[in-house]
């Protein structure tokens, strides 16, 4: 491959762990290169390492005399930074854009793709400030590799424990895959469930949190891309390096979507966007004093997906279906219907792949081939629909 990690070691009881991470790097043909924090020698020294890696293997932020800035020549040198494991005070400064020792400093120097793994007590994960600093991270850009459930090395049983060797090795190689896959490309991603005003108080919804949207604006620009998110989440952050375009209403969208769609050259539908708007939009708040209200007329919004399917030309475009039943058949007749080239389909009635969910099982269908993807988190799967979508424009030209 030709590639260079920085593995980057924090002080935490999993890090012996890191020792097979780099195995396992190097026999995908990966080079290594370690930098720890001083607590992590504690757990693993940094001779094992050199032995391991066959490279020195930075500490001190002026433990290279040769190398007065070292953290900005470390920072610049690897394709992708994987910092594994991670605790939680190192996930905090990070998040933070605090720079205590060589390895917070080299992070935030970098420009690589990062992958992070946690590692930590259960209630230590699960506490609120450390939820908003993976989410801060996420919003970066950075591939969190989640932890597993288990028996921690506390005694408490639960979230916490580090993923999987074989896990992280795989996020951080599909890192290094993607991190210039759709470089020159220009990629407008839509998101969220819209909101079809009844009067200044009442909406016709769904249950959208527009996380699969994100995730996939999120990981076309790791992976190179100019993006553009037209979002209708609530309580989502536009990504960082993402133009943001926030919308409420299908109408809304449908306008943002055409004046972008002849500066892209990939469409992705993640939105679920309303089928039916109110007929009339009331001025003022309904109320049970103005009347009996039984009914709301209703008419049809404007299709994006099959609307930018008939002019798309050379351009990718990729729709999403929520589906409850007979999900393949109804995807593939969604797919022939609108014209685009991909459809990725999901059965929202089910628990790891319904609306809010952090994960997500689907099936990716275009017109040549029908392919069932495992659960996995959003994050990840979006790096694989992108390299997927990248595949069909690359068949184009």
């Amino acid at each position: 491959m030709g590639k260079t990690v920085l593995l980057c070691v924090t002080g935490c009881i999993a890090a012996y762990k890191a020792c097979e991470i780099t195995r396992g790097l190097q026999k995908a043909g990966v080079r290594v290169k370690v930098c720890m924090t001083e607590h992590a020698t504690a757990f693993v020294g940094p001779t094992t390492f050199r032995a391991l890696t066959h490279e020195e293997v930075a500490v001190d932020l002026f433990d290279n005399p040769s190398d007065p800035i070292h953290h900005i020549s470390l920072a610049k040198e690897p394709d992708v930074v994987l910092v594994a494991p991670a605790t939680a005070n190192v996930l905090a400064q990070i998040a933070h854009g605090e720079a205590h020792d060589l390895l917070t400093t080299t992070v935030l120097a970098t420009s690589a793709p990062v992958v992070v793994a946690p590692a930590m007590n259960v209630g230590m994960w699960q506490a609120e400030a450390t939820q908003r600093n993976v989410s801060e991270l996420e919003v970066r850009g950075y591939d969190i590799v989640r932890p597993a459930s288990g028996y921690l090395a506390c005694g408490d049983t639960g979230e916490g424990k580090l993923a999987e060797v074989d896990e992280i090795v795989s996020r951080t190689l599909l890192a290094l895959e993607t991190s210039c896959a759709l470089e020159g490309e220009r990629v407008l991603v839509t998101a969220g469930g819209t909101r079809e005003a009844i009067d200044p108080v009442r909406y016709i919804g769904n249950r959208s949190s527009g996380k699969m949207g994100h995730a996939i604006a999120r990981a076309a620009a790791a992976m190179g891309a100019q993006v553009t998110l037209v979002t209708a989440a609530q309580g989502q952050s536009i990504p960082f390096g993402v133009e943001g375009v926030r919308v409420e209403s299908a109408a809304e969208m449908h306008d943002a979507v055409s004046s972008r769609f002849d500066q892209s050259t990939m469409l992705v539908c993640a939105a679920a966007v309303a089928d039916y708007t109110p007929a009339t939009v009331a001025p003022d708040k309904l109320s049970k004093s103005d009347g009996e209200l039984t009914s709301i007329p209703l008419v049809k919004t404007a299709d994006i997906l099959a609307d930018m399917s008939h002019v798309k030309g050379d351009r990718i475009v990729v729709g999403f279906a929520a589906e409850t039943n007979n999900l393949v058949a109804r995807a593939q007749t969604k797919l022939a219907r609108k014209g685009c080239d991909a459809i990725v389909a999901n059965d929202v009635s089910r628990t790891e792949s319904t609306f809010g969910s952090d994960t997500n099982a689907v099936w990716w269908i275009s017109g040549d081939e029908s392919v069932e993807l495992p659960c996995q988190g959003k994050q990840a799967l979006a790096f694989e629909l992108l390299k997927r979508a990248a595949r069909l424009r690359q068949k184009k030209f």
